[in-house]
């Protein structure tokens, strides 16, 4: 456990009488890219608004960075949720200002160089925006932190193949290499090529966790042909 910085261990989620995490296990180690894959459902979001400090678990135990999750864990993660959030009247530059007052490791001026290559102005609001800039901002914002661990829900659901190819690329080029990050997804065509590691969650039950390189050596087939079949019968 030394090692890891995220270490969940019989960790329980219910609402109502759906149990949305069952049990689940799972270490994770920092310099990683690692996918959170299942079909919508599987408990994916539950498991990042836990770790993210939004959701209380019924029993278990989360700790990240050697924390539970609280005022230090969230100094540490970088959070990139599957909706828009910012109030409507708010400017992109009013974002930033509110970055900078909240999070130490905000850099500013990548964040304004982002914006300048993709052409959207700081004096936009974000009632103005398509829905693919307001998403592509809340990337900006998420990737400009040097945060520990980068919890991205469904970066690319709803997006077209070229801003697909961005968010991926935008990922790779702006996360810590020294943290990792963990991306939700059941489109696992499109970020396998990234993917370190690769955890299958089905029912709220994590049923396979390893590195990319074993799955493709091991099954003879990539992780998104392991995916269809073992998933096949929950679409």
């Amino acid at each position: 456990m030394a090692n890891n910085l995220v270490h969940i261990a019989n960790l329980n989620k219910s609402y109502s009488t759906v149990k949305a995490l069952d049990d689940v296990s799972l270490d994770l180690e920092p310099g990683h890219i690692i996918g959170l894959l299942g079909p919508n459902g599987s408990g994916k979001t539950t498991l990042i608004k836990v770790l993210n400090g939004l959701l209380r678990p019924d029993s278990g135990t989360v700790v990240i960075d050697g924390e539970e999750p609280g005022p230090h864990t969230k100094s540490v993660i970088s959070y990139l949720p599957d909706r828009p959030y910012f109030a409507d009247w708010m400017m992109v530059g009013n974002i930033f200002d509110l970055f900078e007052d909240f999070y130490a490791d905000f850099d500013r001026p990548r964040a304004e160089n982002m914006c300048q290559t993709l052409h959207i102005p700081t004096d936009m609001k974000m009632k103005n925006m398509s829905k693919g800039t307001k998403e592509k901002t809340q990337l900006i914002l998420t990737m400009s932190r040097k945060a520990k661990l980068y919890l991205l829900d469904e970066p690319i659901a709803g997006v077209d193949p070229a801003a697909r190819d961005f968010i991926m690329d935008t990922i790779l080029s702006n996360y810590n290499p020294e943290g990792s990050v963990l991306i939700s997804t059941h489109l696992i065509s499109d970020i396998e090529q990234v993917l370190d590691e690769a955890v299958f969650i089905r029912s709220g039950h994590v049923i396979l966790h390893d590195s990319t390189d074993n799955i493709r050596e091991n099954e003879g087939k990539s992780v998104d042909e392991l995916f269809r079949e073992m998933f096949r019968m929950t679409y």
